[in-house]
């Protein structure tokens, strides 16, 4: 497992933003939230992604360019994996299991996707 840190839920929702959209400075973020947060909110939620090595930034003048210094991928990877540490002891299969047993929602496409992913690690 990677050594990114622990992303709260809060500052998840300014990494998708920069992910999806990067650079950007803070009122870009702002902006992008629709004016639901404060800007200092904002703000200092960047200021702690950047604390915590996962977003850096670049002056331009007197702006801040913003970037994410973990993709999306890795993000994911890590959380993927941590989840299923903290749940499952670290068993893919019991999860699995779990979620295609209680899932309804799982269309003729998804299982068809499954099959066939399961079928190539074959």
């Amino acid at each position: 497992m990677s050594n990114i840190p622990r992303i709260s839920e809060s500052e998840l929702e300014i990494m998708r933003i920069l992910w999806a959209k990067t650079p950007c400075t803070a009122n870009d973020v702002i902006e992008e939230l629709n004016k639901t947060w404060k800007p200092n909110t904002v703000k200092t939620f960047i200021s702690r992604l950047v604390k915590k090595n996962v977003v850096s930034f670049k002056e331009d003048g007197r702006s801040y360019y913003y970037y994410p210094l973990v993709s999306e991928e890795e993000y994911l990877r890590t959380e993927s994996e941590s989840f299923l540490k903290r749940i499952y002891g670290g068993a893919l299969k019991p999860m699995l299991v779990n979620f295609i047993r209680d899932d309804e929602t799982l269309s003729s496409e998804d299982i068809a996707e499954l099959k066939r992913l399961l079928d190539k690690k074959e």
